[in-house]
C-alpha cells in the first residue's frame, strides 16, 4: 500500500512552498488508495508554536487535504533515542566536539586549498580519554558515519541521481543540546511508519542521499523519491515561509478561493497547463508527478485573483444570499443583485462596495467637455427606483436632446451613474439603483 507524508515544522505560518509537496503527496497516496500522514516535525522546542500547528491543520482542512493519520515528532523523542543507541552500537553514529567556530576555520582552510569542505572526521580518532576531556571542557554533537561509495535513484521528477558519498560531510544527526534534527528524525519516522513514496524541494536531494544510507542502516526500505523545483517570486526572488502575503493564512483572508489554489499549485512547474478544477477528486486525478520539471518554477499571487473571480461567477445565488443579506440587500432585489455583480468581482467582500454604490449612489464624474450634456442629461430623468425600461427610455431622450451617440454617449452617462468607466451592463444598474444620479 502507498504511505506518504507531509511534515511541515510549526516555526512560521503556512507557506505556499510548503504547500507544493503536501498536494503531491496528498495526490499520490489518493491516486493510489493509501495513506497521508500529517506528521509535525516539532522537535526545535524553542521555534515550534501551537498556534503555528493549528494554522497548518487549518489551512489544510480549507483546502480539502485530509489526512489518515496525525504524528507528532515530539512524541516519539524516546524512539530516537533507541534508534541513536542502535547506530551507535553498529559503529555507524559518532561524537563530536567541535564548535561551530572551529568547523567554519575548517572549511575555510579546505576552501582555500581548492578541497570540497567535507567534514574530515577528526572525531573518529580521539581516544576515549581525549573525549572524557573535551566532554569536560565542552558539548557534543553526533555525525552519521557514512559510507563513502556512490548513492543512485532514479527520482521521480529529476531522474538517475548519482552522489558520491565521499563528497558530502557526515551529516549531523543530534546537536549539542539535544535537539533531534530533521535528517534523522525524518529517517526514523519514514522507517517506522512504513512510507513508500516522498516527494519534497530540490533542495532535498543531498539529504536523501545521506537518509537513503541510514534507512539502509536501519534495515528499512528506501521509498521512491521525487523532488520538485523551488518556488521563486513572481521576478526570480527567493521565497520565504515567513512572507506573510506568501502564507496561506493571508491569502484565505485575502479573499482567495481553495480550488483556486489547488488548481494552480498541482499543475505550476509541471507540462501540463493550469486548468481550474472544482473539486479535490478532480485535483487527483488529473495530477502526474513526472510532469513536472526541475527548472526554478515563478509563482505569483496575481495569478491567483482570475481563477478566484471564475470561481466567484459561477456560484449560484443560493451559495452568496446569507452574504448578500448580510450587506442589506432587500430580499427581492437580492438575486437580481448577485447576477449584476457576480461577473464584476474577484473576491466576494467587493459586493459591499456594489451595494454602497447601489444604495447610496456616488459623485458622478464628469470631464468638463461632458457638463452641459450631463446637466441635461440629469433633467431627463427622474426619481428612483427605475424599471427595466428606464436605461433605454433615458439614453433616447439625452441624444435627442444633446446629439450625442455611442461611447460619447454612453460613457459620460455610465460615469455620472456609477463613478466609474466599467462595470455591469448600465440596463440592469439602473433596475438597482435607489437614488437618482448626481454631480
Amino acid at each position: 500500500m502507498t504511505t506518504t507524508r507531509f511534515a511541515p515544522s510549526p516555526t512560521g505560518w503556512m507557506h505556499i512552498g510548503n504547500l507544493r509537496a503536501a498536494i503531491m503527496n496528498y495526490c499520490i497516496a489518493r491516486q493510489n488508495g493509501g495513506t497521508f500522514i500529517l506528521r509535525i516535525d516539532d522537535t526545535d522546542e524553542e521555534r515550534s508554536k501551537d498556534e503555528y500547528v493549528d494554522g497548518i491543520k487549518d489551512a489544510l482542512t480549507w483546502l480539502g487535504l485530509t489526512w489518515d493519520r496525525n504524528e507528532y515528532q515530539s512524541k516519539r523523542l524516546e524512539r530516537y533515542a533507541e534508534v541513536k543507541e542502535q547506530l551507535i552500537a553498529m559503529g555507524r553514529l559518532y561524537e563530536c566536539f567541535e564548535t561551530p567556530i572551529e568547523l567554519d576555520l575548517k572549511r575555510k582552510k579546505q576552501l582555500n586549498m581548492g578541497k570540497p569542505p567535507v567534514y574530515d572526521r577528526a572525531a573518529l580518532s580521539l581516544s576515549e580519554e581525549e573525549k572524557d576531556r573535551l566532554r569536560a571542557e565542552r558539548g557534543s554533537h553526533w555525525r552519521f558515519k557514512l559510507d563513502q561509495e556512490r548513492i543512485e535513484w532514479v527520482d521521480g521528477i529529476l531522474g538517475s541521481i548519482s552522489i558520491d558519498a565521499a563528497s558530502v560531510s557526515d551529516p549531523v544527526l543530534i546537536k549539542e543540546s539535544g535537539q533531534v534534527l530533521y535528517t534523522f528524525a525524518s529517517v526514523v519516522d519514514d522507517v517506522d511508519m512504513g512510507v513508500t513514496a516522498i516527494v519534497r524541494g530540490a533542495d532535498h536531494v543531498t539529504n536523501t542521499a545521506t537518509q537513503i544510507q541510514i534507512i539502509q542502516a536501519l534495515g528499512g526500505t528506501v521509498p521512491s523519491f521525487a523532488h520538485h523545483s523551488l518556488l521563486t517570486g513572481p521576478d526570480g526572488e527567493k521565497m520565504s515561509k515567513r512572507l506573510g502575503n506568501l502564507s496561506l493564512r493571508e491569502l484565505r483572508e485575502d479573499g482567495i478561493e481553495p480550488m483556486a489554489i489547488l488548481s494552480l499549485m498541482a499543475r505550476l512547474g509541471s507540462a501540463d497547463p493550469v486548468e481550474l478544477r472544482s473539486s479535490v477528486q478532480e485535483i487527483v486525478d488529473g495530477f502526474d508527478v513526472t510532469k513536472f520539471g526541475a527548472a526554478p518554477t515563478k509563482f505569483d499571487p496575481e495569478d491567483l485573483k482570475p481563477l478566484t473571480a471564475r470561481i466567484n461567477a459561477a456560484k449560484p445565488y443560493e451559495a452568496v444570499a446569507e452574504q448578500i443579506a448580510a450587506l442589506g440587500v432587500p430580499a427581492d432585489l437580492a438575486p437580481k443583485f448577485w447576477s449584476v455583480v457576480r461577473e464584476n468581482i474577484t473576491f466576494l467582500s467587493e459586493m459591499e462596495g456594489w451595494w454602497t454604490l447601489f444604495r447610496d449612489g456616488a459623485p458622478g464624474l464628469v470631464a468638463d467637455e461632458d457638463r452641459e450634456m450631463v446637466e441635461t442629461a440629469l433633467s431627463l430623468i427622474g426619481d428612483a427606483p427605475y424599471g427595466a425600461e428606464v436605461w433605454g427610455d433615458w439614453t433616447t431622450k439625452v441624444k435627442e436632446a444633446t446629439g450625442r451617440k455611442g461611447k460619447g454617449l454612453f460613457m459620460p452617462l455610465r460615469k455620472l451613474v456609477t463613478g466609474r468607466a466599467n462595470g455591469p451592463d448600465m440596463g440592469d444598474v439602473m433596475q438597482l439603483m435607489q437614488v437618482k444620479p448626481r454631480l
